[in-house]
């Protein structure tokens, strides 16, 4: 008699957001992520980021998640957890100086943030591009390894990189909580648990139009591009940098700012 195969563990709460008790333990159900789905879009006057270019957002997590976790038999369709059913799937906007705070909570525990500036704010950045656009910049760089490492399911060495990024852009040692790098953070633990790459989430679905995910930017300089590309390289097994990856694409910002000087 054949032994019985063991289920496949299911995705928990706690193997994709910060979360702790029950609710971390608890497989994301499909009508979780339809209820995430629905508060994210009816939150008046704000697109959620994956809407405002392909980037990540806690329902993209919990839907590629729910569907692994269908897959295996672990849920039903239809199914709601019991932390979501009794506690609630809800997003929240604070008003902050320049804009928005948008908080997304599931059973009262945070698993999703990000920030939205008022259209004053985004014209003074604009501005602020405008008036020196022979530079690149950190977030322009990573747009561009979304464009050429678009397809690549993102992994730990990608999330390092784009701490480090984000981290130079914003002049500070920390990142935003519910940046990019909590995005990418995120992203990849939904990814190790999902066995098909078709099904994973790419650097492109976080990366795509960083620069409006940012709290701030700058252009790229050679300090820049040696913290992400040090930060890269020591997460990755074999101790180098991804083709086409942020590392690569900060240095060649880097690269370009510094001729730019050189021939001015």
């Amino acid at each position: 008699m054949k032994a019985q195969q063991e289920q496949p563990e299911p995705i928990q709460y706690g193997h994709v957001f910060a979360v702790t008790g029950d609710l971390a333990v608890q497989a994301i159900a499909p009508r979780d992520a339809e209820a995430m789905r629905t508060a994210e879009e009816s939150v008046q006057g704000v697109q959620v980021p994956q809407a405002s270019g392909g980037g990540f957002s806690a329902a993209v997590a919990m839907e590629t998640a729910a569907a692994y976790n269908q897959a295996v038999g672990a849920v039903r369709p239809g199914q709601a957890s019991d932390a979501a059913t009794k506690q609630g799937i809800t997003v929240t906007q604070t008003a902050v100086p320049g804009g928005r705070i948008v908080t997304e909570f599931v059973a009262g525990q945070v698993v999703g943030q990000y920030s939205v500036a008022d259209q004053a704010m985004m014209q003074q950045q604009q501005q602020q591009v405008e008036e020196d656009t022979s530079k690149v910049t950190i977030g322009e760089a990573m747009e561009a390894a979304a464009l050429s490492a678009g397809d690549r399911p993102l992994e730990e060495a990608d999330v390092a990189a784009i701490r480090a990024a984000e981290t130079q852009a914003q002049g500070a040692d920390t990142v935003m909580p519910g940046g990019l790098a909590d995005q990418a953070w995120a992203a990849a633990s939904a990814n190790a648990w999902t066995e098909r790459d078709e099904d994973k989430i790419t650097v492109g679905d976080v990366l795509s139009d960083a620069t409006t995910k940012l709290a701030d930017d700058k252009p790229a300089e050679r300090e820049d591009a040696a913290r992400v590309v040090q930060a890269e390289t020591y997460s990755d097994a074999g101790a180098r940098t991804k083709a086409g990856g942020v590392g690569a694409a900060v240095t060649t910002a880097a690269r370009l700012n510094q001729e730019d000087d050189d021939d001015a």
